[in-house]
């Protein structure tokens, strides 16, 4: 079997923590290798124990989500996605700003939450629930006015960055578009400098407010 995929729980509630974990270890192809009960202490603990993804809670004692995210972020560390009871803070616009990869509800369906670990370690993106995504979508055009790309997108590209916004990973969307997996990782690359996009999460924010992301 191949490497499993090694998390890092952070939430400062010891209980929703176990009952993760729980959940989690039922996969054979997940493990986790640390709990943090605060934002520093899942800093360090991303640095040390070297995960591959970070489920991070928002609001935690002595340093928060966001600013625990923009750390392990902006020293290259892994990939983390915020897992919260809030889906109308206005931390959700700034732990996508400081690089999280996504924002779930905690009472996301477990099924769901596993997929999306495996999607994001994969190099995929994920699609943020649709109400948590309109209230983004709200924030970018206040914010931004709706920018639109500093070149227009070809179809082509419209309908890889669509896929990608639906939460596919790069394997995924070449074997629906019959593509190499180059060959959208190539475009991807495009396509984020054209929107004038960070990363993939920026990406796919825009694709959802222009509607790239219908089923």
């Amino acid at each position: 079997m191949a490497s499993r995929i090694r998390l890092l729980l952070a939430d400062d509630q010891v209980l929703f923590r176990q009952g993760l974990r729980t959940i989690l270890e039922s996969e054979p192809d997940l493990e986790v290798v640390g709990e943090a009960g605060d934002g520093l202490e899942a800093v360090e603990l991303a640095r040390t124990r070297q995960p591959d993804v970070v489920l991070m809670d928002v609001r935690m004692p002595r340093m928060d989500g966001v600013e625990a995210t923009r750390r392990i972020r902006k020293a290259g560390g892994p990939q983390v996605v915020i897992l919260s009871t809030y889906d109308d803070d206005e931390l959700v616009f700034e732990a996508l700003r400081v690089g999280a990869a996504g924002y779930l509800l905690k009472d996301f369906p477990a099924e769901e939450l596993v997929k999306a670990i495996r999607t994001v370690h994969h190099g995929g993106g994920i699609l943020i629930p649709p109400p948590i995504a309109a209230k983004v979508v709200a924030e970018l055009r206040r914010s931004r006015g709706g920018a639109a790309p500093h070149e227009p997108l070809t179809a082509r590209e419209e309908e890889i960055l669509g896929l990608v916004a639906r939460g596919l990973s790069n394997r995924e969307v070449a074997e629906a578009l019959h593509l190499s997996e180059g060959t959208v990782k190539n475009a991807l690359s495009r396509i984020y400098a054209k929107l004038g996009a960070r990363d993939r999460t920026q990406a796919a924010l825009w694709a959802v407010e222009h509607g790239l992301a219908r089923e």
